[in-house]
């Protein structure tokens, strides 16, 4: 959660005078943001023993994948915030065609491992696992929102 509140205050407005973050602040926010995710999958999952064993490392792989996301969605950001004040039509374009790309991109990743969660924890734990991401997902996403205006 502090990654987001750090990354919205980037994009509030293109008058940002705050010391930038650096690439070790990001990183060290996005453990802390991981670890509270885990906590709150692991709460929400009961996992019995053998269901740890084989969900944690699939999950691994999976996060980098989405860490991987979320660094283009935080240049997108970034972009936005940089062009804020003198948005072009073009500008806007790109960067609502980039958005598609990052929200198309997230979808292939929870598809893609779909089948793999499911043969980890059974269909209906996977589908838990599935909703509770999702829930985590859209959280983080209206703190997002919240933290970055309209365009004018």
């Amino acid at each position: 959660m502090l990654l987001l509140l750090s990354v919205s205050a980037i994009a509030q407005t293109a008058q940002v005078q705050a010391k930038p973050l650096t690439d070790n602040d990001i990183k060290l926010l996005r453990q802390d943001l991981q670890t509270q995710k885990n906590d709150i999958i692991s709460q929400a999952m009961q996992f019995s023993t053998k269901e740890a064993a084989a969900f944690w490392p699939l999950y691994r792989k999976y996060a980098d994948e989405q860490h991987a996301i979320a660094d283009k969605r935080l240049k997108l950001i970034v972009d936005y915030a940089q062009n804020y004040d003198k948005m072009s039509d073009a500008t806007a374009t790109q960067l609502t065609e980039r958005l598609f790309q990052i929200e198309d991109e997230t979808q292939a990743l929870r598809k893609k491992y779909f089948p793999q969660f499911r043969q980890a924890l059974g269909a209906k734990r996977a589908a838990k696992f599935y909703q509770v991401d999702n829930r985590l997902t859209m959280m983080i996403n209206l703190q997002i929102a919240a933290q970055v205006p309209l365009i004018p």
